[in-house]
């Protein structure tokens, strides 16, 4: 047999469709379009092409995004001064600060300096807090993204084991919890787990979020299971694969999400549907669009 391909940009398009029209009732509401601005402080060659991506959408979308491009020698104190500039400004709606920073500016600065109501990342100790309760709150995207590929597939979660490949802070850890809200019986793996195939031979859904490629392979997924490949990993010669061996695993796999095309077109989309709810959030409950 060959998996079926859950494909990311077929669902990212109808979910774009969704948000044009939340986007214009907003406007029509508000008289303004909700607001993003994606922080970056130069250093990283990588992050910048993650920009062009949340403009392009945004454009696609009608928000109102902006980049606030900072030189690499910034100082703490000035990425602090401006995050709090943009905290204060009722037109922006959601802030996102580009990772990694470079050395000499703490992570954690961004994490405790971001408003809550304006982290559409989910990267703040509030939105962690309203994870781990199962409060409403913003999720990491791409952990969201991975709930919304299973959901839009139609595959069921309710009681199966479901094992996910890493503990990351943005994927692994927030997606458990989503999984956990879905009533799936959640199994973390990670570098230091003993004979990773026992466990992952058990998994009804199989996440792979540690970012080496082509590390599952056929023997390690139980047939006809479900397999949400998270992972991107450039090669030396060139091109993009997953941590999944797609070639070995398509013929054992139920289901199967191919790299690229998959996770991926998902996690900026949902990104901004974040930013689109918090500006109805911001707006006041009696202007709420549910």
């Amino acid at each position: 047999m060959s998996a079926t391909l859950l494909n990311g940009r077929t669902l990212s398009a109808t979910i774009k469709t969704e948000l044009r029209t939340d986007v214009q009732r907003y406007q029509d509401t508000h008289g303004h379009a909700p607001g993003l601005v994606i922080v970056r402080v130069e250093g990283d060659a990588a992050s910048g092409f993650y920009s062009k991506a949340i403009l392009k959408i945004s454009r696609e979308l009608g928000v109102e995004a902006r980049l606030e491009l900072l030189p690499e020698q910034t100082s703490a104190q000035e990425l602090s001064d401006l995050l709090l500039r943009l905290n204060q400004d009722p037109r922006v709606h959601g802030i996102i600060v580009q990772m990694p920073l470079p050395a000499h500016l703490p992570q954690d600065l961004v994490i405790n300096a971001i408003a809550p109501e304006k982290d559409i990342d989910g990267i703040s100790p509030v939105s962690a807090g309203n994870l781990v309760l199962g409060l409403p709150g913003f999720q990491p995207s791409t952990a969201a993204a991975v709930i919304e590929i299973l959901k839009r597939s139609e595959i069921e979660l309710a009681g199966k084991h479901v094992v996910v490949l890493g503990r990351s802070n943005v994927v692994g850890k927030p997606l458990s919890l989503l999984l956990l809200q879905q009533h799936a019986t959640v199994t973390i793996c990670h570098s230091r787990t003993p004979d990773l195939a026992s466990f992952t031979r058990q998994a009804d859904v199989l996440v792979a979020a540690v970012g080496r490629a082509r590390m599952v392979t056929a023997e390690m997924v139980r047939p006809g299971a479900t397999v949400i490949d998270v992972g991107i990993n450039s090669l030396p010669e060139g091109g993009m694969v997953g941590d999944v061996d797609f070639a070995s695993v398509q013929d054992v796999a139920g289901a199967l999400t191919p790299v690229p095309g998959g996770v991926g077109p998902l996690t900026n989309v949902l990104l901004l549907r974040q930013c689109i709810e918090a500006a109805w959030r911001q707006a006041g409950p009696e202007a709420h669009h549910a």
